[in-house]
């Protein structure tokens, strides 16, 4: 089938981009659950994206994944499509980002692709259906995966934000509802700060409010019967002495590991002109473009801390070369997003397969 796929999924791309980024996003999510509803369906699906070639054991923190492969946060928000995903044969699952309200997010359009680029700007917002619905969800697929008995169950991440109304100096217990609501349904955390799409979000990446939001985490985790990992999530736009910080500040707090990078808002040296990107407006950028300035921080991080951190490498993956890059680099699990868009569903054997 990895012969055939592209063609066929070039096709099915060509299709897809006809309708609006957000439009199209549903309409293959929800045509993915009608081939996956069936146990037989998901069989199928999975014989042809996600065979004995995604087997690729790997150990993060204290997690056994299949394989290093995950989907970044922003793709499932309301961790509606774990089953399709699992079919797809991702190691590890990203949800949300979680806030404690449900959101409407930004008014649409606010997903856009920029063909010409392999990239993608998006504004939505933190849209999400709130903490408790999606930790129900959650308690659902737990519960129905109870008696699975798989060696490789898909490991999910619980990634988290604030609601837009919270004020920064309130954000640390919006932080810590999501972390409490979600704590007994998730592998691990991501504390996302570094969304461009929320005002003053990234503001929150300075040291000291940083530090209020993850001590507090770390003694709500210390607490609970099992912790489980907390990781951050950072912007590429950093400057070299704010990654300085996260650095110190990771050590200091003992920070499980980072997730290197969100989208950035640099829009320098890109082939889209620029009288459409000025239409598109505000906005991350992900995708190729964000590669090589994402696979330097990783590089930068891993030499400063001599490998002490945890990474996990996000940031314009879409094929085995792109990851390795990444793992080269010092990321020890990759995330794919906007190239899951552009190379379609066979992207985590692809990648598996190099590896």
């Amino acid at each position: 089938m990895g012969v055939y796929l592209h063609p066929m999924y070039s096709l099915l791309r060509k299709l897809y981009f006809l309708f609006p980024a957000e439009q199209a996003h549903y309409m293959a999510m929800n045509q993915l659950a009608l081939l996956t509803g069936s146990g037989i369906g998901k069989k199928l699906v999975s014989a042809f994206t996600a065979s004995d070639e995604t087997r690729h054991e790997t150990r993060f923190l204290n997690m056994v994944l299949k394989n290093p492969v995950g989907l970044g946060a922003g793709f499932d928000k309301n961790a509606k499509y774990l089953n399709e995903l699992e079919a797809l044969g991702f190691g590890f699952v990203e949800i949300g980002t979680v806030t404690p309200l449900a959101q409407e997010g930004n008014p649409q359009p606010r997903l856009f692709r920029l063909p010409q680029d392999k990239a993608l700007i998006n504004r939505m917002g933190f849209n999400n259906e709130g903490a408790d619905v999606i930790a129900e969800r959650l308690k659902k697929w737990r519960q129905k995966k109870a008696n699975a008995n798989e060696k490789y169950p898909l490991i999910i991440g619980g990634n988290i934000g604030k609601n837009k109304v919270t004020p920064n100096e309130e954000a640390w217990k919006d932080y810590a509802i999501c972390f409490n609501k979600l704590h007994h349904y998730v592998d691990y955390f991501v504390v996302n700060v570094s969304s461009p799409n929320t005002p003053g979000l990234r503001e929150l990446q300075e040291k000291e409010s940083l530090r209020k939001i993850i001590w507090n985490l770390a003694m709500i985790n210390n607490g609970k019967a099992k912790a489980k990992p907390i990781l951050l999530k950072i912007a590429p736009d950093l400057t070299q002495s704010q990654i300085d910080d996260v650095i110190d500040l990771a050590a200091e707090v003992k920070l499980d590991g980072l997730v290197i990078s969100n989208t950035t808002i640099d829009r320098s040296g890109l082939n889209t002109p620029v009288a459409e990107q000025e239409k598109i407006g505000a906005g991350g950028l992900s995708g190729k473009p964000v590669r090589s300035r994402s696979t330097g921080i990783i590089e930068y991080v891993h030499k400063q801390t001599s490998g002490g951190l945890p990474i996990i490498g996000s940031g314009g993956i879409f094929t085995g070369v792109d990851a390795k890059e990444k793992m080269a680099a010092g990321a020890s699990l990759v995330q794919v997003w906007t190239g899951f868009i552009y190379e379609g569903p066979a992207i985590v054997k692809q990648i598996c397969k190099s590896l």
